[in-house]
């Protein structure tokens, strides 16, 4: 029995011994959380320090006028010293510790900015290189031949034998003039046979071997591809009727999209390169020919035509090309590797690099870019270091330390009313609470999260059950936010 009562004597101070460690350390572990930021001010005031404003570690881009609890987090307020830097903007690196961050700088240059441009562009005929074959004079078609549509045909090459009647009568009288010998009358009869549509060649020809010619054979008067050929044999034409439509291949045009936010740098005469699928390895040089005055509504591009010579007719239409255009600015520029620019929608930064490891975010107006290079028409001087590798490292830290912020709001009372909005699902419920997991109330700078706030009235709870998706209202107050409004998304009994 002595050693029972001795063992539970033990057990019993052990556990009075654990309980009051455990309270003191809760005790204390409290009493440092809540008062941290108030020593901490206390301290600053005794030293002097000067307090610029507070801040909420997890929204570090709002900004308050005086310590307090956070709207935002149950946390205490932060105080920014204004002895912690002269530039607030800035952030420092050891500089023993840039190699291993994988920072590398990039220098601000001015100069010319060689840049191009990259198209698609398709093969067409050059429509200024057509020729169209008609009927000289009404008759008949003795012959077609062996010629199609696609068909390419070389200048000179036959394409109907056409039997004109009324030639016939006046070749006869031509002839008869002529062994007549007067002069006067056989010059009015070869200017008949001219009228008659009668080429001059075939009239000598006449001439020459003193029998009548009423067939006439019709060429092609270029080389090139048959476009049209509406003539079958047996057919009665009429004098002026379009016989035959060919194409010229001496050169081609090569039809460019170029995008309408392009459209100011293209110009007539500019140089062009193109390659070609069918032809792998090989350059087409070629200038723009003419800019369209259309622009396809549907993407948005305006069309381009580039002239490329074709002297031994391989290239053909519908080709498809990948065409470069290359542009060079006359006046010198300033500009930095595009890989230093980071874009964040609204605007355009570049991390600058100062003396002793320090790095500051910068923002810049950007103008075109080619070729890993971006043109800098605002923000940066020529020498200037920005950083082009490692630079979203720094943006990170710059942004955990509120550096990087839109704008430079000026501190901002604890009280000021600001209200935002959330899609939601209600978790719990009680008489004066709700436990909301909801989205980010953007305009406040809060992630969004599962936690539970208090009612600015209960009567916002009417019909409202657990589980059910909502679309809240909350306020900001001294005292964090307050749920205003609790709306239940449709579709739900």
């Amino acid at each position: 029995m002595s050693a029972q009562f001795w063992k539970g004597a033990l057990l019993s101070g052990l556990s009075i011994a654990l309980g009051l460690a455990g309270g003191y350390w809760y005790a204390s572990s409290g009493m440092d959380d809540a008062s941290k930021a108030t020593a901490e001010h206390s301290t600053a005031a005794q030293d002097g320090r000067k307090v610029l404003y507070w801040y909420d570690p997890m929204s570090p881009q709002q900004k308050f006028d005086k310590p307090g609890k956070s709207p935002f987090m149950d946390m205490e307020l932060l105080p920014k010293y204004a002895d912690e830097g002269a530039d607030s903007t800035a952030i420092s690196i050891d500089p023993s510790l840039t190699q291993n961050l994988g920072l590398r700088l990039a220098t601000v240059t001015r100069g010319p900015l060689t840049n191009s441009l990259d198209v698609v562009g398709v093969l067409a005929l050059n429509e200024r290189e057509v020729a169209v074959v008609q009927a000289r004079a009404g008759g008949f078609v003795e012959r077609v031949y062996a010629r199609a549509p696609g068909d390419v045909l070389k200048a000179g090459a036959p394409l109907v034998d056409l039997l004109i009647p009324d030639w016939a009568a006046a070749q006869e009288e031509f002839l008869a003039l002529k062994n007549n010998g007067d002069a006067g009358l056989l010059a009015a009869a070869r200017q008949r046979l001219q009228l008659l549509g009668m080429p001059t060649a075939l009239i000598s020809q006449v001439e020459r071997s003193g029998k009548s010619r009423p067939v006439l054979t019709l060429s092609s008067p270029i080389g090139g591809v048959i476009q049209e050929l509406d003539v079958r044999t047996g057919m009665t034409v009429a004098a002026g009727t379009n016989l035959a439509r060919i194409n010229g291949l001496s050169s081609v045009w090569l039809s460019l999209a170029v995008p309408e936010s392009e459209a100011g740098s293209i110009a007539q005469g500019q140089a062009v390169e193109a390659r070609l699928p069918a032809f792998p390895g090989e350059v087409l040089a070629g200038t723009v020919d003419a800019i369209l005055p259309e622009t396809n509504p549907d993407s948005r591009t305006l069309r381009v035509r580039v002239e490329l010579p074709n002297p031994d007719g391989r290239l053909r239409p519908g080709l498809t090309a990948q065409v470069r255009l290359n542009r060079s600015t006359a006046q010198s520029v300033l500009w930095v590797s595009s890989e230093a620019v980071m874009r964040t929608g609204r605007r355009a930064l570049v991390m600058l690099a100062e003396d002793g490891g320090r790095y500051r975010p910068v923002e810049v107006r950007l103008g075109p870019e080619s070729s890993g290079r971006t043109v800098v028409t605002q923000g940066l001087t020529e020498g200037q270091q920005v950083v082009a590798s490692g630079q979203f490292l720094l943006d990170s830290e710059a942004s955990l330390k509120g550096l990087t912020a839109p704008t430079e709001s000026k501190p901002t009372s604890t009280a000021a009313p600001v209200r935002d909005e959330a899609d939601a699902q209600v978790t719990a419920i009680d008489a004066a609470s709700v436990t909301l997991a909801h989205g980010p109330f953007e305009t406040v700078g809060m992630p969004g999260m599962t936690m539970a706030y208090p009612l600015a009235d209960p009567t916002v709870m009417a019909g409202i059950k657990a589980g059910d998706k909502v679309r809240v209202t909350v306020r900001q107050t001294d005292s964090g936010l307050v749920v205003e409004r609790l709306e239940k998304l449709g579709g739900q009994p």
